[in-house]
């Protein structure tokens, strides 16, 4: 087998069969990754010390049978936004250039405790505030499906490292579809949990009411495994997870408007693939979605420039002119406004959870585009401002509703299908996940 495009969970059951050392797999990731030749477009710096401590201590775990669980020895990249002690954190961002912490983020330390290694940060979009992946500031990475299109974002390096073999799974961050977009644009299962399940002290924050870590990984498996590291809980048991049976409410109207005929035709072969596999297929138009989605510019960019005003306007010539623009917007909206916004979302939600009570999980495409090409999209402000909010438009309904949201790749490249449980209902979203990657992957 070639390991390093092996499954987190498949390098774990081989460092517990004695197959694979823990050191070999990291000593691997890290010679693949400084002899990429875009190794400085994906990662932002690699920690070789780190990395080889966290597995010289997972080798000796191992020899003496005290592994600490399935992933114990396998090594993860980290998203630029994810306090790490010691190594600069910059967040994609000139605004905090050479910022170094003195403390690893809560969710770096649960991965330590579950046995993982950091292999190194990774590039992302700046201050996670674009779905495109487009960073002139510090590194666009190249999406790895052909380096000429948007990687996606804005965990974008995060997906990138794992799609290329540069790392068994990797922890990004998603406030409006930052994990599963560039999950779905480069071939990954990508995992937004409920918001407050991860804990989230030590990680740069966007807006902190939506922003949530999770994985980005090869398979529904590893995410359920590292959702489960990151929370210190035990993992869902996926054994017996299948598609039939499943009920699945198909989102109409919304995710559909405007969306581009790739995107659009590999759902419908997916779902016609889950309904062959026995899966139970509904559609709806609710209501509920529309009137939420109607409230984002009142409420992620507020929360967005509040965090952010301060250092944006002492130093507004180091940020990239669309990002700055979309982060200024937020100034406009008044106190009230914000306020009353999230009065009205909550009641939407309650209204949403009414609504599909009765199914395992809802679901629709991941991204109702594919990846643009890169320099259109540096060369034409309204292209990159146009793609990136139908970029983010679909994936922006699971964060507005606070639902665990993943993305499950197609038949087709680039295009994911994704699936959203309730609010809360985290691990029976991965079980249902599982049932869906297994009729998509047959």
């Amino acid at each position: 087998m070639e390991w390093l495009t092996a499954t987190a969970c498949e390098q774990g059951r081989a460092i517990m069969a004695g197959l694979v050392s823990p050191i070999d797999l990291t000593d691997a990731y890290l010679d693949a990754a400084d002899r990429h030749p875009d190794r400085d477009l994906i990662y932002a710096r690699l920690t070789p010390e780190r990395a080889r401590s966290a597995a010289i201590a997972a080798h000796d775990r191992a020899r003496h049978g005290v592994r600490r669980g399935l992933l114990d020895g396998v090594a993860i990249s980290l998203k630029d936004n994810i306090d790490t002690a010691g190594t600069l954190t910059e967040a994609g961002s000139a605004l905090l250039a050479d910022r170094v912490p003195d403390a690893d983020a809560a969710l770096v330390r649960n991965a330590g405790l579950a046995g993982m290694g950091c292999l190194g940060k990774t590039h992302m979009t700046e201050l996670a505030f674009s779905g495109l992946g487009l960073n002139p500031i510090t590194a666009t990475s190249p999406n790895a499906l052909d380096p000429a299109l948007a990687p996606g974002g804005s965990s974008s390096g995060s997906a990138v490292s794992v799609a290329l073999g540069l790392a068994a799974a990797s922890i990004g961050t998603d406030t409006g579809g930052s994990i599963r977009l560039p999950a779905a644009w480069n071939g990954l299962v990508g995992f937004k949990p409920t918001p407050g399940a991860v804990p989230m002290a030590g990680v740069v924050p966007l807006c902190a009411r939506f922003d949530v870590a999770g994985p980005l990984a090869r398979s529904v498996e590893d995410c359920a495994e590292i959702f489960a590291a990151l929370t210190a809980s035990r993992a869902p048991d996926l054994t017996e997870a299948r598609p039939a049976g499943l009920r699945l409410l198909v989102l109409d109207g919304v995710p559909f408007d405007d969306a581009r005929e790739g995107p659009v035709a590999a759902f419908e072969e997916a779902v016609e693939m889950l309904s062959r596999a026995g899966a139970l297929i509904s559609r709806a138009n609710l209501p509920s979605v529309a009137e939420a989605m109607a409230l984002s510019p009142t409420l992620f960019a507020p929360e967005a420039y509040g965090t952010w005003a301060a250092h944006i306007e002492a130093a507004p010539e180091a940020m990239y002119p669309p990002i700055l623009t979309r982060f200024r917007a937020g100034e406009k909206v008044s106190a009230p406004d914000y306020v009353a916004g999230w009065i009205t979302l909550n009641r939407l939600r309650a209204d949403w959870a009414a609504s599909v009570a009765g199914f395992d999980a809802v679901i629709l495409p991941s991204a109702a585009n594919l990846p643009p090409d890169r320099q259109s999209l540096l060369d034409d402000a309204d292209f990159f401002a146009a793609e990136n909010l139908l970029t983010l438009r679909n994936t922006r309904i699971g964060n507005l509703l606070g639902l665990p949201a993943i993305s499950i790749p197609t038949q087709r490249p680039a295009c994911g299908l994704m699936a959203m449980g309730p609010a809360g209902g985290d691990r029976h979203l991965l079980r249902t996940a599982r049932g869906i990657e297994a009729a998509l992957s047959a």
